[in-house]
């Protein structure tokens, strides 16, 4: 059995939306996309390439999807840590547009995503089912309870728009920090496993 871990790229209010570049993501009338680059450093590099080290399978909503597909079939440098694992392994792609994946080993998911997202982590073995970006697939995953890891790379930036990773209305989760470091470039990149719901209290008013 897999582990189903998320990696995602957030500003420090938690936006999620087109990191990469500003004709992403636009919808909703975002302007701000591409604000991951005048961050990018070694050790966010050094950090993404662990990830991909750990790889089995890949599970990718279809925005994610198209987005790698138009890029990572045409790095062919066997020795691109991400570009040689993204295009030999598994990928899985949740759509119910999507009717055929181009992009060698693909598999389309049409059916029920969560029910058939627990099967394939049941049946991929060793390694990690990994989600990257992906937020509406991540947060419908999230509503099950499915995802055992995050990756959170937050960036010192805030945008004050945008589709975000933890919506509102989301379950109530308690989460146990299990890794963090911080790059050159202000990067915090911290890994969260969940513990189950979120406990409340009063906090003592010393007197």
């Amino acid at each position: 059995m897999a582990q189903l871990t998320l990696t995602t790229f957030l500003t420090l209010d938690g936006v999620m939306q087109a990191p990469g570049g500003p004709e992403e993501d636009p919808s909703g009338g975002f302007a701000y996309g591409g604000w991951v680059a005048p961050f990018l450093d070694e050790g966010m590099g050094q950090f993404m390439t662990e990830v991909f080290d750990r790889a089995a399978a890949f599970l990718l909503g279809r925005c994610t999807y198209d987005i790698f597909a138009a890029y990572w079939p045409g790095v062919t440098d066997p020795d691109d840590p991400i570009a040689s694992r993204l295009n030999a392994l598994p990928k899985y792609v949740v759509s119910t547009t999507l009717e055929k994946a181009g992009w060698e080993n693909t598999t389309v998911i049409s059916a029920e995503a969560a029910a058939e997202v627990a099967r394939l982590k049941e049946a991929t073995q060793g390694g990690e089912l990994q989600i990257h970006g992906s937020g509406v697939l991540a947060q419908s995953l999230m509503a099950h309870d499915l995802i055992d890891a995050y990756n959170l790379l937050v960036y010192p930036v805030v945008l004050g728009r945008g589709r975000r990773l933890f919506p509102d209305g989301g379950l109530p989760t308690a989460f146990e920090l299990t890794g963090s470091r911080t790059t050159t470039s202000g990067i915090a990149i911290q890994t969260y496993r969940p513990t189950g719901r979120a406990a409340f209290g009063s906090v003592p008013d010393g007197t």
